[in-house]
Order: structure tokens, then C-alpha cells, then sequence
């Protein structure tokens, strides 16, 4: 049985946290690839998402899809999880992002919403900020990893906030929200650079090569023929 105590060290009480993975872009920067498709060790970086959170403890976990959703709903279905469709993409993130939230249940106290173009988060790391989530100060309502003065991904938030962006008005998701309530947002300050890495461009995956030694490769299919491969 877990204790909640304020202020200090000691137990926290367990939060039940669903996390809402958005994978419906098109990829126009990447040729209008998908770019959760892409691998790493030969894994696609959507299964790799998955994965980490599944290891990570979270409880449930929502995928949305949009432009290629026939190319990632066979990686995204394996996995006991929620796969919600948006009908118009092109809408932008926050159409997808409000689809997501809508769909995980009423039991969620916490949520998470990823990128699936994070090719360095483990585990680990997903463990690393829910715990922060769990030690935020006071009056937090979201939470976002900063690395030296540069925003970072997944964010964390209340279900109070997922229930007042899903209230609102259709253009309003979770950066909006924090626009207009910045005292209730909290930047978890650390050195762990895999919370900003993330690949719009062919360039990002030159650059993540040089600077760490990692090398992301297309699927053969859509390497040899992108544009007509889904």
C-alpha cells in the first residue's frame, strides 16, 4: 500500500498513467515517408516506442494514425493496444493529439503524449520522468523534460488537464493549454539529451549518426520506392 507524502522524500502513491503515441503525420520533410517506420537495430522506432513504454509501467496505451496507417497498424496491433484513426490528419497534431486523449479511459490519473520519431527513449528513460511527474512541485499540472534551456519530449499531464483540453474547443491541445496556464507547467531541468533527439528531416538522421554512433535505416521497401510503398 502506497503513502502520498508532500514536500519531502519517502513513498509516492501510485499513478495509473495511459499514454497517447501519435504516429498519423505524413512525413512531408522526410519525403512523405513514415518516420516511425524508420529502424534502429532493425526495429521500427513505433515498436521501439511501444516497448519502452510497456517497460516503463504504463498501464494503458493509445496509438493514432492517420497518413500510412496501412504500413503501421501490422507493427502498432501485435501490442495490447488502442489504435484510434484520424479521418483528416491533415488537420495537424492537435487533431490527433485530442483524438488520443478521448480515448483512454476514465481510470487514467496521468498522460503521456509521445512522439514516435524518438529513437534514443528507453525505458528508462519513460521511468525517469514519470518519476519527476511523481515529485513535481506543488500546483504542477504538466510537466515537460528541459535539457539545457531546450524543450524536450514526452510531456506529462493531469487527467484534469486532458478533461479541459477535450472540453474546449477543437484547436486547443495540450501546448495551448499550457500557453494559458504557464504557472501550472513544470520544466523537469536534466542532462538526458534522448528526451530532445527526434528526426523531421533526412539531415537529423546524419546528424544522429555523427553525434552518437546510432544509424537509423528505411525499411528496403520504402527506400527503394517511398512515395508509392504504402
Amino acid at each position: 500500500m502506497g503513502c502520498i507524502l508532500k514536500g519531502g522524500g519517502g513513498l509516492y502513491s501510485r499513478s495509473v498513467v495511459g499514454a497517447v503515441v501519435l504516429a498519423a503525420g505524413a512525413g512531408e520533410r522526410m519525403g512523405r515517408r513514415p518516420k516511425s517506420l524508420l529502424e534502429l537495430g532493425g526495429v521500427p522506432l513505433i515498436r521501439r516506442t511501444l516497448i519502452a513504454l510497456s517497460g516503463a509501467g504504463v498501464d494503458e496505451l493509445v496509438v493514432v494514425l492517420g497518413h500510412h496507417a496501412p504500413a503501421i497498424a501490422p507493427l502498432v496491433e501485435t501490442f495490447p493496444v488502442t489504435v484510434v484513426h484520424n479521418p483528416d490528419p491533415d488537420q495537424g497534431q492537435v487533431s490527433s493529439q485530442r483524438l488520443g486523449l478521448a480515448a483512454l479511459s476514465q481510470k487514467i490519473d496521468t498522460v503521456m503524449v509521445v512522439l514516435a520519431d524518438q529513437p534514443l527513449l528507453g525505458s528508462a528513460d519513460l521511468t525517469q520522468l514519470i518519476g519527476a511527474w511523481k515529485k513535481r512541485p506543488e500546483g504542477t499540472e504538466v510537466l515537460h523534460p528541459q535539457v539545457g534551456g531546450q524543450r524536450g519530449n514526452p510531456v506529462v499531464f493531469s487527467a484534469a488537464v486532458r478533461d479541459a483540453i477535450l472540453a474546449g474547443q477543437a484547436d486547443v491541445g495540450c501546448r495551448q493549454w499550457q500557453a494559458a496556464h504557464p504557472d501550472q507547467v513544470h520544466a523537469f531541468e536534466t542532462d538526458n539529451r534522448r528526451f530532445t533527439w527526434d528526426v523531421d528531416r533526412e539531415e537529423d538522421i546524419t546528424r544522429l549518426r555523427e553525434a552518437t554512433g546510432h544509424e537509423l535505416r528505411w525499411p528496403a521497401a520504402w527506400a527503394r520506392n517511398p512515395l508509392t510503398s504504402a
